[in-house]
This record gives structure tokens, C-alpha cells and sequence, in this order.
């Protein structure tokens, strides 16, 4: 019993403050949605078409931050404090580079790229002026990913919630003022969201470094370290990196694609889905904590070698999901009706947004689980493959053609084509769950 709840209080430790955290900045993204929801259609769809080409950076870096999670957990439960650091660094260049490329592209070409998603002219200069600015969140939200992996690993994930705490806080300050004009500014409207948005990720990252420890810290080189001249083991790195940057990647393309058959069946049909995005961050957020726990608690019981321990983690971790997914989809159907009222759009909008939410609450657990199982368990091997094949079937075998055949083909609703292309996450679930019982996944690491 004693072991249990030393479990339970581990996953606790991990798994509330990331919780905390994603559920207080989808908060705050409700509210920022309920102030761009102010001006309109127009500005609801060319924000949320925006902000789906900048998730395409978003799920880069995250999977940057994923395979440096990996690393860092397995180095620690090792006790190799230098390949922590060097993974640490590692990863952080490269996250670094790849934002500049991003920012690039969006800074010179923001409506070309935005007319891929709206054949709509207002729509699109809409979505390319706010893109343009927002790409300057890219370079500091790669430092704060790799900071708060880094805090995860070492079991300070308060840290990264304070952090984000302070900067929802500023974002939401910040749009009440730039987006309606107050305290002397013009109003800016989605222009001022988008400022809004950058000065709040920098400072978000100026609190992170901060918080980092000044004594006794993992980053820290020691005066004498034997292993400094050890070559990095680039075979290992790169069989990790490359297959969960592509499975990102085209999952975040296949998302796109979904945003572009949602935008090309119409203002309201976009506008509708991204009023539920912060309902979806929400669900998501409430348990992404335990995908973050499960890739440390894991990843630190495979360093270890303890692989049949790792495996009894991984079960107990696939329940609590299951059960803490079924409980928020109830809630999402209790509250659909009302969450609506609170935008200014027109009431097609909103009867469209219940349907869309209902459909959401039926799939949000197959959702949930493999975001459990794919991005923190599985993965916390190294065997970052399986996941990537997992994500290329559900997405491009699956989601990308039922997408096109519901709304182009049959020319359904919009909340039919949205359940018919989201069965992908059954799909997947399945997947996944054999590949977890097979076991293969489990695997320690070489310094």
C-alpha cells in the first residue's frame, strides 16, 4: 500500500503542475477568444487559421522538447550529470535554428501562407497580419519548452507553472488593453492579440531562466569531468529525433489539412471549430500531466534498467487517464450550451459549436489515452518509431481521406466531418495498445 501511494504522490508531484499549467493557459485562451469573439467571424476564423500554421513550429519544438525529455529522464536515472547537460544543449540549438527558418517564412510570406487555408480575402489578411507577429514568439517559446523539460526531469515542475501563471496574466492584460483600445492605446483588434501574445512568451522565458538554480544545478559543469571529451552518441540521437520529428510533423500537417478543409467549407464552418479550441486545450491540459509524468516516472525506471516495474508504472498511468478522459467528457456535454453564450457570433455559430463539442466529448478519450501511451510512455524508450508509424496510419491513412470524403465528397455538416475524420484516434488507440502489450518499447539507453 505504502508503494502505491508513493506512486500516486510521484505522479502527483509531476503531474499537477503541468495540469495546472496547460489548464491555466487554455483558461486564459478562453478569455483572449471571448475578446477576439468581439470582433467578429471574420477575426475569430483568420486568428484561429493563423494560430494552426504556428502549431505546425508549436509540435516541432514540442517534439524537440520530448526527445530531450527522454534523454535527460534516462541520463538522470543513470546519474550521468554530463550527458544531461550536453542533451540539454543539444536539443536547445537545434530548437533555436529551427525557429529562425520558421520566423523567416512568416515574417516575408504571411498571406500567401494563409491563403493555403481561406479562399476568403478579408479572412486571410486577417490571419497574415496577426501570423507575421506572432512569429516572434517562435525563438523564446523554444527556450521555455526545453527549460520546463528540464524542470519536469529534475522534479521541479512548479517552477515552469509560476512562470506561466505570471504570463497568462500579462497576455490577458495586455489583449483587454491593445485589443479595445484602453489606457491611451487605439484599438488594434487581432494586431494586438498578437503583440499581446509576444511580449508575454518573452517574458515567460526571462522568468524560466530565473528560476533556474544557481547552486548544485544539472547544467552546471563540474571543474573535473572525465567524460568531456565523450563523442555523442549520434546514431542513438538521431534514431530518436528524426522519427518523432516527422511523426510531428505530419500530424501537425494532417491538422492543417483538417483546418483547410474546415476553412474552405466556410467562414462560420472555421469559426466554429476555433471556438472549440479552447474547450479541446482544456480537456487535453486537465491530463496532458500525465503524459508528462509518464514520460519521467518511465523514462527514469527504464535509465534504471527496471523494466518490469516501468511496465507495472505504464498500466496504472493508462487508467488514470481513462478515467480522469470519461469524467471531462461528461462535463463537456453538460456545459456545451452554455460555454457558447459567452462570443459575440452569429447563432449558426453557436448551435454549429454544441454539435461540434458533443462530437468532441465522444472521441476526447481515445484522444486523451494516446496522447498517454504515444507521447509519454511509449516514447519513453527511445523506440520513437512505433509512434511515428502510429501517427502516419491514424492521420494520413485514416483522418486525411475521411475528411475529404465527409465534406467534399458527401458534403456533410460540419460536426459530421469533424467525428467522421477524429474515428483516426480509434484507429490509433488501437495501435497502440498493441504495441504497448508487445513490450518492445522498453529499452535503456547508451551514454
Amino acid at each position: 500500500m505504502k508503494k502505491n501511494d508513493s506512486f500516486f504522490k510521484t505522479v502527483c508531484s509531476l503531474a499537477v503542475p503541468v495540469t495546472l499549467q496547460s489548464m491555466l493557459q487554455s483558461s486564459f485562451s478562453i478569455v483572449d477568444q471571448i475578446m477576439i469573439g468581439q470582433l467578429g467571424s471574420v477575426s475569430v476564423a483568420g486568428v484561429g487559421l493563423a494560430g494552426k500554421f504556428a502549431s505546425i513550429y508549436s509540435v516541432v519544438i514540442s517534439a524537440i522538447g520530448a526527445v530531450a525529455g527522454i534523454m535527460i529522464a534516462q541520463y538522470l536515472g543513470q546519474k550521468n550529470k554530463y550527458q544531461v547537460r550536453r542533451s540539454f544543449y543539444t536539443n536547445l540549438i537545434l530548437g533555436a535554428v529551427i525557429a529562425g527558418l520558421f520566423m523567416f517564412f512568416c515574417v516575408l510570406f504571411p498571406e500567401r501562407i494563409m491563403g493555403l487555408y481561406t479562399k476568403d480575402a478579408a479572412t486571410r489578411e486577417e490571419a497574415g497580419k496577426y501570423l507575421a507577429i506572432v512569429a516572434g514568439t517562435f525563438l523564446p517559446l523554444a527556450g521555455a519548452t526545453l527549460l520546463s523539460t528540464l524542470f519536469r526531469c529534475i522534479e521541479k515542475a512548479r517552477l515552469p507553472l509560476y512562470a506561466s501563471i505570471a504570463s497568462a496574466l500579462l497576455n490577458t492584460g495586455l489583449n483587454y488593453v491593445l485589443i479595445f483600445g484602453k489606457l491611451g492605446f487605439s484599438p488594434m483588434g487581432a494586431r494586438g492579440a498578437a503583440i499581446a501574445t509576444l511580449i508575454s512568451q518573452c517574458a515567460n522565458l526571462v522568468l524560466m531562466l530565473l528560476m533556474l538554480p544557481k547552486k548544485n544545478s544539472v547544467l552546471k559543469k563540474p571543474e573535473q569531468e572525465e567524460t568531456e571529451n565523450a563523442a555523442l552518441n549520434w546514431k542513438q540521437y538521431l534514431s530518436m529525433l528524426l522519427p518523432i520529428l516527422a511523426c510531428e510533423v505530419l500530424w501537425s500537417l494532417g491538422e492543417n489539412v483538417y483546418a483547410g478543409i474546415y476553412g474552405h467549407m466556410g467562414t462560420k464552418a472555421a469559426a466554429a471549430m476555433t471556438l472549440i479550441n479552447p474547450i479541446q486545450g482544456l480537456v487535453i491540459g486537465a491530463l496532458c500531466g500525465l503524459s508528462q509524468a509518464a514520460g519521467v516516472i518511465v523514462g527514469k525506471k527504464l535509465g534504471t534498467g527496471d523494466y518490469s516495474d516501468a511496465y507495472k508504472a505504464s498500466k496504472k498511468l493508462v487508467i488514470y487517464g481513462a478515467a480522469g478522459s470519461i469524467f471531462l467528457s461528461v462535463i463537456v456535454v453538460l456545459t456545451a450550451g452554455f460555454y457558447v453564450q459567452i462570443y459575440q457570433v452569429e447563432e449558426v455559430v453557436k448551435q454549429l459549436t454544441i454539435r461540434i463539442l458533443y462530437a468532441y466529448a465522444l472521441v476526447a478519450p481515445f484522444k486523451v489515452l494516446n496522447m498517454i501511451l504515444g507521447g509519454g510512455i511509449i516514447r519513453s524508450g527511445g523506440r520513437t518509431k512505433y509512434v511515428m508509424y502510429i501517427d502516419i496510419i491514424g492521420t494520413w491513412i485514416f483522418g486525411v481521406p475521411l475528411g475529404f470524403l465527409a465534406a467534399f465528397v458527401l458534403k456533410l455538416p460540419i460536426p459530421y466531418v469533424y467525428f467522421i475524420l477524429s474515428l483516426e484516434e480509434c484507429i490509433r488507440f488501437a495501435i497502440s495498445v498493441g504495441v504497448f502489450r508487445k513490450k518492445k518499447w522498453l529499452q535503456q539507453l547508451e551514454a
